[in-house]
């Protein structure tokens, strides 16, 4: 045996020890979103989890929702940021994500929409129906931060006349 396998395993096992643990269980130790209160596994397709460096967690319904907490915490350093694949519903690396900006189909807490992939193929097969671009985090974080103040006049107007019709019943 090569002396490099026990540095291999100690290397693997380190690894697994500074990876976040985050898998699905997001939905269970972060069932609503911390901003809106939206059921997040309702919105599995869109949701995310943000990992700080200091192992703590906020699970959000978007990225709308996910950059608020990024601009809150700007002193705090995100270890990993997840976002929901849209087709498979599945936690992926939104850092590393296929994400499509804009299209015809209507976006989570947004007029804009912005929707991640794990793999481009997939991006693409959802372009050809919805239309949008593929742009990386840096850009989608970018354009949800220049949406903010139109999704948050529009997420409260959407609140007002929920809450108006509920007093009507």
């Amino acid at each position: 045996m090569k002396k490099s396998g026990p540095a291999f395993l100690i290397a693997c096992l380190l690894f697994l020890l500074v990876t976040p643990v985050l898998a699905d269980d997001d939905l269970k130790n972060h069932p609503s979103c911390k901003y809106c209160g939206m059921d997040r596994g309702r919105f599995a397709h869109s949701r995310m989890v943000i990992e700080y460096g200091d192992g703590t967690q906020v699970g959000t319904c978007s990225l709308h929702c996910a950059g608020i907490d990024l601009a809150l915490n700007m002193d705090r350093i995100p270890r990993f940021i997840g976002v929901g694949d849209f087709f498979l519903k599945n936690l992926i690396d939104a850092e590393k994500a296929f994400w499509v900006l804009d299209g015809n189909k209507p976006g989570v807490m947004t007029k804009r929409a912005k929707w991640a992939f794990a793999r481009k193929e997939e991006a693409d097969k959802f372009m050809q129906v919805n239309g949008g671009t593929v742009v990386n985090f840096d850009e989608v974080l970018k354009a949800a931060y220049e949406d903010i103040a139109d999704d948050t006049k529009m997420i409260r107007e959407r609140r007002r006349m929920m809450r108006e019709k509920m007093e009507k019943k």
